[in-house]
């Protein structure tokens, strides 16, 4: 009872006093594209809490589609559905997962008040911690197979199939799994093949995997331990980067770091360059700091914790270290602050128009610390000869 008291005064606490903080002084559009604006960091007694509670689509309502396009339920029903892969043959694999336990992630008051927030969002119930398969047998555009495919997993997040070997990220691991296309179970418990940055915070916890064209590697995301180090830098060992995971060998070695909380990857087409989609630090106003989507080049350093978007310093990160501030590389294109951008994935089929080749779509989940809310849509990233070109693009709205 004394707990309930509790968490329903410090959402009163944070409505109050959310009313009175800071809003976005720039429109979402100025925080977009390859100089996205960037204003001096604002800070209120407490951080905007936006949340927009999950209630689900009522029958027969939508997404808005952009012109041209059409958009359909594949499948519904699913639990806390995060992660999609497209098996060669049209299967697809679905993570159906939430967190892991992390209790010493989120402690004191704003930590319970968050917890009680993301449960009002749908977040913070037990994983299912399953891969599922999708199957479209008749080529409507509606999945009527569906079945588990691996269960008993740990937060699973990003899958790859590489010959005939099915790897997971779990949040603390890559696992190896054997599979035959068209199979629609997997009895093996996997083999452990790399495990991965964990422990009783592990605040970013979901780990992406992208494998290189000729198989050999594995690309792997893990997000930062923190919002802005606020836990300590030993906190951080292993976090806020990209790895690069050589199958053969089995080792695991840093790609490029200072990556706050990598999520989507995918390869270029026109270039074959490894892009991903970033998540960027809160709690310094509406408009700051932009989530990005970017070229990864090779040993870069791209500013986490130190600064954001180059050389802008976040001064709450003690101590400071103007040697790697000097060094942080700006990222290719802004994707809006506050937008959680989290899925990647650039075109080169033939259904759409020629206008969508090469270009990338981006998953925006849409966050809690900007006034007014943005993200929750699907959006266009137009593309020539490897690089953006031109302003994002809605695709699904309505969310």
């Amino acid at each position: 009872m004394r707990r309930a008291i509790g968490i329903s005064l410090g959402l009163c606490a944070v409505s109050l006093l959310g009313a009175c903080s800071e809003v976005a002084k720039l429109p979402l559009q100025a925080t977009t594209g390859p100089n996205p604006e960037i204003l001096p960091p604002s800070k209120s007694l407490i951080p905007k809490l936006k949340i927009a509670p999950a209630t689900g689509w009522p029958s027969v309502t939508m997404p808005v589609a952009a012109s041209g396009l059409k958009v359909n339920p594949f499948a519904t029903g699913l639990d806390h559905p995060r992660w999609l892969y497209v098996l060669p043959n049209g299967d697809v694999l679905l993570a159906e997962t939430d967190a892991p336990p992390k209790p010493d992630d989120a402690k004191g008051i704003k930590g319970m008040v968050m917890k009680a927030v993301m449960k009002k969002a749908g977040s913070g119930l037990p994983s299912a911690n399953r891969i599922s398969i999708l199957r479209d047998r008749d080529g409507d555009g509606i999945a009527d197979v569906r079945q588990i495919l691996i269960s008993g997993l740990n937060s699973p997040f990003g899958m790859a199939l590489v010959g005939d070997d099915l790897y997971v990220a779990d949040s603390d691991a890559i696992l190896k799994f054997p599979y035959r296309t068209g199979d629609l179970n997997i009895t093996s418990n996997g083999t452990r093949v790399a495990d991965l940055p964990a422990g009783t915070i592990n605040h970013h916890w979901t780990k992406n995997i992208l494998a290189s064209a000729d198989g050999d590697k594995l690309y792997v995301t893990v997000g930062s331990n923190s919002n802005a180090a606020e836990n300590g830098l030993e906190a951080e060992a292993g976090r806020a980067a990209l790895f690069e995971f050589d199958i053969s060998s089995q080792q695991l070695r840093p790609y490029a770091t200072g990556l706050r909380n990598p999520n989507g990857l995918a390869w270029q087409p026109q270039t074959g360059a490894l892009w991903t989609t970033v998540n960027e630090r809160d709690e310094i106003g509406s408009d700051l700091v932009p989530d990005y989507m970017t070229a990864v080049k090779q040993g870069a350093f791209y500013g986490w914790p130190y600064s954001y978007y180059g050389q802008h310093v976040d001064m709450r990160v003690k101590p400071q270290r103007p040697d790697l501030v000097a060094q942080a590389i700006v990222p290719d294109y802004a994707l809006g602050a506050h937008t959680a951008s989290l899925g990647l994935v650039f075109y080169s089929a033939h259904l759409f128009t020629t206008h969508y080749m090469g270009g990338a779509f981006v998953g925006q989940h849409g966050s809690w610390n900007r006034q007014p809310r943005s993200g929750y849509k699907v959006v266009f990233v137009p593309f020539q000869n490897g690089q953006p070109n031109g302003p994002m693009e809605d695709v699904l709205t309505g969310f």
